[in-house]
């Protein structure tokens, strides 16, 4: 898949741990593991916008796109 997600990056460069994360954000601490590992389909933009507002972060800072060569 083209879309690459680093949360995970940015969950340690803010020091943040998943549970509190997945709390803050309204979701499924099993849900936001998925999501970590790009097993998701999709994102809501709210999810992705309470994402970036806790982490202080920029929605770019978590997905990139990498095209297959």
């Amino acid at each position: 898949m083209p879309i690459v997600v680093r949360l995970d990056v940015m969950l340690a460069l803010r020091k943040v741990k998943s549970k509190d994360l997945a709390e803050h954000v309204g979701i499924t601490e099993a849900n936001l593991s998925l999501l970590k590992q790009g097993k998701v389909k999709g994102v809501r933009f709210d999810t992705l916008a309470s994402i970036c507002d806790y982490l202080d972060c920029q929605p770019g800072d978590i997905l990139s796109f990498e095209p297959e060569a």
